[in-house]
């Protein structure tokens, strides 16, 4: 399968890589070649500098010949539109979409694109992991690795002295109040 990645960010990284070590063909898009530095030492893939939505960086890595083409920035309008012009210049029979707004991913659904919204991801995730625990949530909530720490804070931290404050608080004694009354026999009260 020949795959187009636009975007070399956390995600467009780990999917490439992943892609690549399955033996697919890949290819990834970014304008800033800093990115790249995130995909793995062996990645067998190829890397075009450019901008995603732009047809002539589009043509360059070959998206005529594309299986799928998976816009993965940060940004909805950029993914939607590198998405657009690889659906309907192009001709690529499947594209991806990373769309964060989920009222924007319907929208683009209507339009012939696949989207997906991390936060729908995440938003179910935490209400299956709220209700039935980070277990059920088939790895998308990790569960802890350690137990909590118990008993006294760490000597030093911020949780070790605003718990001495607050026991300072408690053994310190009242001292002799003066105590107010209203009136004091004059005209006018206090």
């Amino acid at each position: 399968m020949r795959v187009i990645i636009v975007g070399c960010g956390r995600v467009g990284a780990w999917v490439a890589a992943q892609l690549d070590q399955r033996g697919e063909h890949v290819t990834v898009i970014d304008h800033n070649a800093r990115a790249f530095n995130r995909l793995p030492a062996d990645f067998g893939g190829e890397t075009v500098r450019g901008n995603g939505t732009d047809e002539d960086v589009l043509r360059s890595a070959g998206t005529e010949q594309a299986d799928i083409v998976m816009s993965l920035t940060e940004g909805d309008n950029r993914n939607a539109l590198a998405a657009q012009v690889a659906k309907h210049s192009f001709g690529v029979p499947r594209v991806v979409a990373k769309i964060n707004d989920p009222l924007r991913g319907e929208a683009y659904r209507a339009l012939g694109l696949e989207t997906i919204c991390r936060t729908v991801i995440l938003g179910d995730a935490l209400v299956v992991a709220a209700l039935d625990g980070a277990e059920a949530t088939n790895g998308f909530v990790e569960p802890a690795t350690a137990e909590p720490l118990r008993g006294a804070p760490t000597p030093g931290s911020r949780a070790d002295r605003e718990a001495q404050a607050a026991m300072d608080e408690v053994d310190t004694p009242v001292a002799d109040a003066n105590i107010i009354q209203g009136g004091d026999g004059r005209a006018g009260g206090l």
